[in-house]
């Protein structure tokens, strides 16, 4: 089922830091289970989201980059904690700190993907934002989606030589120094 998304309307929206999104995709990505929390912060109603791709909450300013990162580290069956930032039924924008983890058959065989999405403190968006604005921007240059994906992922993979870290390892160290902010 895919929806047509909305206009961002530049609202932002937050959530309980005691609050948990959690959802559930099959292994191509759509939903198959939603939380009370991600129906009300996502302004949704349940009959709309089940069977929807996850990526109809893709906000226009969250760079294709990060998702490419996401989708290659969960495929492997390896966890991925990221800040997103996703854009809700009503036009608003929330931003989480979300954990995707592959769900696995006792085979090992991947069925689906459970994730589960906080409150980010501030202080982590702040600092996530220039990293993402850069990605943006290297990702508008191109023409057609496949080309931005791939030139958001070079300038990722850029930064990230130049810092002398791995994604997991920036998002680690900004939840470690922004732990506990308000």
């Amino acid at each position: 089922m895919q929806q047509t998304r909305p206009a961002p309307t530049g609202v932002m929206r937050t959530f309980g830091h005691d609050e948990i999104i959690v959802s559930k995709t099959d292994p191509r990505g759509h939903i198959t289970y939603a939380n009370d929390v991600f129906l009300r912060i996502s302004a949704y109603p349940e009959c709309e989201l089940l069977g929807a791709p996850h990526s109809q909450l893709r906000h226009p300013e969250m760079p294709r980059a990060v998702f490419s990162l996401l989708w290659e580290t969960i495929a492997r069956g390896e966890e991925l904690f990221a800040y997103i930032l996703n854009l809700a039924g009503d036009g608003a924008g929330y931003w989480v700190l979300a954990h995707v983890t592959a769900s696995t058959s006792t085979d090992g065989r991947i069925v689906g993907y459970h994730s589960n999405r906080r409150w980010p403190a501030p202080a982590a968006i702040a600092r996530i934002t220039p990293l993402y604005a850069r990605l943006l921007q290297a990702e508008r240059r191109e023409q057609g989606a496949r080309a931005a994906t791939a030139a958001g992922r070079a300038e990722l993979d850029t930064v990230l030589a130049e810092a002398g870290t791995t994604y997991d390892e920036f998002v680690w160290g900004i939840i470690n120094d922004t732990d506990g902010e308000a």
